[in-house]
This record gives C-alpha cells, structure tokens and sequence, in this order.
C-alpha cells in the first residue's frame, strides 16, 4: 500500500490480547484533526474479536513472537511516503518505543507502555501480571485467551460491570505466550542512551496491570540530553484508558503536544 497525500500519517499500534478496532474513535478524531491514519492489525489477527476467540485453538496467533512484528511494521512503515508519527498502546506503546530506536517513526505517543526487557526495577506484582498472562503451564504452540475475570481486574478496573463486559466481547483476542516472554530477549531491549526524535510517555493513575511508577522509570530511563522525551500521568484512567470514557481527554492532548513539536 502506498499513501500518497502532503498530510501526516499517525500509525496507531496495538497492545496484546486487543483487537485494532481498539482505535475506531482515535482514527475518526485524529483524521478531523487533518491526518491521515492507519491502524494495521497483528498478523493473522484481521478478524472480529468473536471470530478470533471461537478459532483461538487453532489460531496462527500462537506463532507470533516479537522480532515478527518489528519486521510486521516495519514493512508496513517502509510503504509510507515519510516517518509516521507512531501512537502505541501497551505492548503497542513498547513497539513504538523499538521502532523509534530503530529510527522508523517521526514521533511516538507511548500510553501505558510495556517496559522494555533491559528496564531493571523491583515491581513484582507486574512480573507476577505478566506471568499470569503468557499462559506458562500450557503448551506455547496454542494462543492463550484471557479469562473475563482477568480482564475486569487488570484492563477493565474502573469501569461499570456493562463496559467491562462490551469491551470484553468486542476487543479481547487470543494472545501469542511467547511475545511476553520475547520482552526479555533481544529483540525487547532499548538503548536508554541513544539520540531518538520525540518521545511522549502517558500513564494511567489507576492503570491495575502497568503502575504509573512503572511507567515513569521507562521514561526517566531516557538519558540522551539531545532527545526530547516527555511525561504525562492522567487520572482516572485504567489500563484499558484508550477505550474509557474520558479517553478523548488523552487524544485532545496527544493531538496539541503534536502540534508543539511539529
């Protein structure tokens, strides 16, 4: 595909265990903000949630490890007429962080990011997350589907019983066990030191998976003095803050930080 227009591109990434209709109102707002906009799904992930879910043991999904979707996106940015400016959420918002390093995007908005392998902290309850969503005990050749009930405690806390469940049912996909654990291979470090064009760091105040604590560590982490990188917590918001009620709040400010630096 080839995108041929003098507007900017916003290449929206998504998290794991979530469908890439996750953007739907951020693609609407963005594009009546003057940008173009593309939101690819994972491999073999380019059906609805419910489709995904009722194959999941059979699924390819189980396949993906991380150094695919570097190579994934990076395909698809190689396609684009200039840099994108890269939106990430979660493992999404990691991604975003390693193509940035590899110098494929012009700016990346990281919500709620995955800390990269090579980020040392003493966070256990996270490890213990982590953990209990790669599916460990059951063989990695088939895709793990996360239960409703780990879904209302570590994505959907903060929301009502009805929008944990129609997220659920609209966004939640089965998931590869091994791109978790690919975060501590090589292929999820990050070179803390190296000249990167702008990164901006947002967190959840309420975020029940990643801490905001955590979250800030990836940021301050950051020590290049000639990059910009910058932090932004917001209240109120879980991990699950791109599909949250208050989640044009986010995109209001991600769309004026964008206008600053470019």
């Amino acid at each position: 595909m080839m995108y041929l227009s003098n507007k900017k591109t916003i290449m929206f990434i998504t998290g794991a265990f979530i469908s890439h209709v996750c953007w739907k109102e951020w693609i609407i707002f963005f594009e009546n903000q003057g940008y173009k906009t593309v939101a690819p799904p994972w491999p073999h992930k380019n059906e609805s949630a419910v489709v995904l879910r009722q194959a999941h043991s059979e699924s390819k999904i189980a396949l993906t490890r991380l150094s695919d979707l570097l190579d994934y996106y990076t395909e698809i940015i190689d396609k684009l007429p200039e840099k994108p400016i890269l939106i990430g959420h979660s493992y999404g918002g990691l991604l975003t962080q390693l193509l940035i390093q590899k110098e494929l995007g012009a700016v990346g908005i990281c919500i709620n990011s995955l800390p990269p392998g090579n980020l040392l902290h003493c966070n256990f309850s996270f490890y213990k997350n982590l953990w209990s969503l790669s599916g460990q005990f059951n063989s990695k050749n088939k895709a793990y589907l996360m239960p409703f009930k780990k879904w209302q405690l570590l994505f959907g806390n903060q929301m009502s019983f009805e929008e944990q469940k129609e997220t659920y049912e609209t966004l939640l996909i089965p998931e590869s066990k091994s791109i978790l654990c690919d975060i501590y291979s090589k292929s999820g470090k990050i070179d803390f030191k190296k000249r990167h064009n702008p990164l901006l760091f947002l967190s959840s105040s309420e975020d029940a998976f990643l801490p905001i604590s955590l979250n800030y560590l990836n940021f301050k982490k950051y020590k290049n003095l000639h990059s910009i990188t910058c932090y932004k917590e917001f209240q109120d918001s879980n991990h699950l803050s791109i599909n949250q009620e208050n989640w044009e709040t986010m995109a209001e400010f991600i769309a004026n930080c964008l206008k600053k630096i470019s």
